[in-house]
């Protein structure tokens, strides 16, 4: 059986729905009032802190929690009462869940060997080949978990997942113990398997690289809510406040303090510069200006910034660039050879294209700035 066989393998995808779903832990809330849609067929990843919700959410889903109140809906059908071996749904856990006194190869095949999906041993053998091929793990069959490595481990408890049909697959951070180069490769092959096999899949990560990387699209998950839904070019380009901003992009998004002037513009807190700004609020108010150390360029066409080098740092073809705005620091992001001149304390000329700039409302305790203009 080849890969491309067993991705296909698969039962009719179901559409996830979780309609205000409240999940407490004694006097700690785990869900508030979560609402989320996944539609059939799509690769939904699920961003937040640890913390968040984001496995009491996969669980409900599951029917391995039941909520305090709300309904989960597969498909359009309430799940209240539907046990989660009859839900038809596949889940990794990030601790792996595997038999420890069990081979690589039974553990992967265990789900072969159910009652629901029981399958010749020879079938068997075909479909987890393929699916050990697919993840690197062809060499480890015969050993036991136990000797395996955490990384090998998370691949073993991938595979199981996704060696049987399913109508949807939950997967809790499946690549966050594997190294740098291997999770890369593996964000690869689940992109792949997304686009062949078209299971929903619904996605925890705490990893915006991964986020942005396999969603088609992103919910951002804070205190048991979801703050914000949308591709990741909406989530990237209009997020809904400062921290949903912050969660994406490596260096984070440069946020400078300041006020709106008489005239509509944006004026840093030190008064080193204004900028205009598209978006109109009262004067006084204070404000956030956000840009993107990937929007801003050396030179180039668009709103000016004048300052100078403060440190910069080799990130492979590319230089983080650090430059001094009056009492503030901006970071950018240029090729290399754009910055192999720069030396601390040179003078710069910095412009940031006006779509790029985005204005938030100043972060107060109780809740972080929202965007304005909105």
């Amino acid at each position: 059986m080849s890969v491309s066989d067993v991705l296909n393998a698969s039962a009719r995808p179901a559409a996830i729905a979780l309609r205000g779903i409240h999940k407490a832990y004694g006097r700690r809330t785990a869900l508030d009032g979560l609402e989320l849609d996944v539609a059939e067929g799509e690769f939904f990843c699920l961003l937040g802190p640890s913390g968040a919700g984001k496995t009491t959410t996969l669980k409900t889903v599951a029917g391995l929690e039941q909520p305090d109140s709300g309904t989960v809906e597969l498909d359009g059908t309430d799940m209240a009462g539907v046990e989660p071996y009859d839900r038809g749904v596949a889940m990794c856990f990030e601790s792996y869940a595997l038999y420890p006194h069990r081979s690589a190869y039974d553990n992967l095949a265990s789900p072969l060997r159910s009652p629901r999906h029981r399958l010749p041993a020879s079938e068997a053998r075909d479909r987890v080949g393929a699916i050990a091929e697919l993840l690197g793990i062809s060499a480890l069959l015969d050993r036991p978990v136990g000797a395996l490595s955490n990384g090998q481990r998370q691949r073993i408890a991938l595979g199981r997942v996704l060696v049987r049909p399913a109508r949807a697959f939950l997967l809790d951070e499946p690549l966050s113990h594997l190294d740098a180069k291997l999770r890369q490769s593996m964000r690869a092959e689940l992109k792949a398997i997304g686009a062949v096999r078209r299971t929903t899949t619904l996605y925890v990560t705490h990893d915006s690289v991964e986020a942005l990387a396999l969603g088609d699209r992103i919910g951002v998950i804070r205190d048991g809510r979801i703050v914000q839904t949308g591709t990741r070019e909406e989530i990237w380009y209009r997020p809904r406040d400062t921290e949903v901003a912050r969660a994406f992009g490596r260096p984070r998004i440069n946020l400078l303090p300041g006020t709106i002037t008489d005239d509509g513009r944006f004026r840093a807190v030190d008064g080193a510069f204004d900028l205009p700004v598209a978006a109109r609020t009262a004067a006084g108010t204070e404000v956030l200006a956000g840009v993107r150390p990937r929007d801003l360029a050396l030179g180039g066409e668009g709103h000016e910034l004048t300052g100078t080098v403060y440190v910069t740092e080799v990130l492979g073809r590319a230089v983080e660039v650090t430059v001094r705005l009056g009492a503030q620091h901006v970071s950018l992001v240029v090729p290399r050879a754009d910055a192999t001149h720069l030396r601390p304390d040179d003078p710069v000329r910095l412009t940031v294209r006006p779509e790029n700039l985005l204005l938030f409302e100043a972060d107060r305790p109780e809740r972080p700035g929202r965007r304005i203009g909105q």
